[in-house]
């Protein structure tokens, strides 16, 4: 027997309803409207990982270069940001569905107690963003950092 668990996100459920509805009220209350082809925010998944050196912050960011991603620190908390664009339609191609995310997106992190934000490094490899969190008893002192992605 195979099963496989999928993880129950409430505000999809909620954002697919708000969308159904508009689709059969929006005709009613603008006569001739067309459907157009509309592009949702998105928000990159993040997984985060302690070990007993640092804490690590893996973001999912494919099709995206790392001049497209900024990471900063500011007032202890850790903010990734970016812009993932639709590409332009081509003369010769429709699109019928689009279902992937574009646009912009940011996530921010309370940094964790004993991380400074002082020595944070972030990296971007194969649409990976990994940003490093090394423990610094010092706790938070940074005001305002802009980490370069390597």
């Amino acid at each position: 027997m195979n099963t496989q668990l999928t993880r129950w996100n409430p505000f999809k459920d909620l954002d697919d309803l708000q969308n159904r509805l508009a689709a059969v009220w929006l005709p009613a209350f603008a006569p001739g409207a067309k459907e157009n082809l509309t592009v949702a925010e998105w928000t990159p998944r993040v997984d985060i990982i302690e070990d007993e050196h640092e804490f690590l912050i893996r973001a999912e960011l494919p099709d995206m270069k790392k001049e497209n991603v900024k990471v900063t620190v500011e007032d202890g908390v850790l903010t990734l940001a970016g812009e993932r664009k639709l590409e332009k339609e081509e003369k010769n191609k429709k699109y019928h569905r689009i279902e992937r995310e574009y646009g912009a997106f940011a996530r921010s992190f309370t940094l964790p107690a004993g991380t400074s934000g002082e020595r944070v490094a972030a990296d971007f490899k194969d649409g990976l963003l990994q940003v490093h969190l090394p423990k610094d008893a010092r706790g938070p002192a940074a005001k305002s950092v802009e980490i370069k992605v390597a």
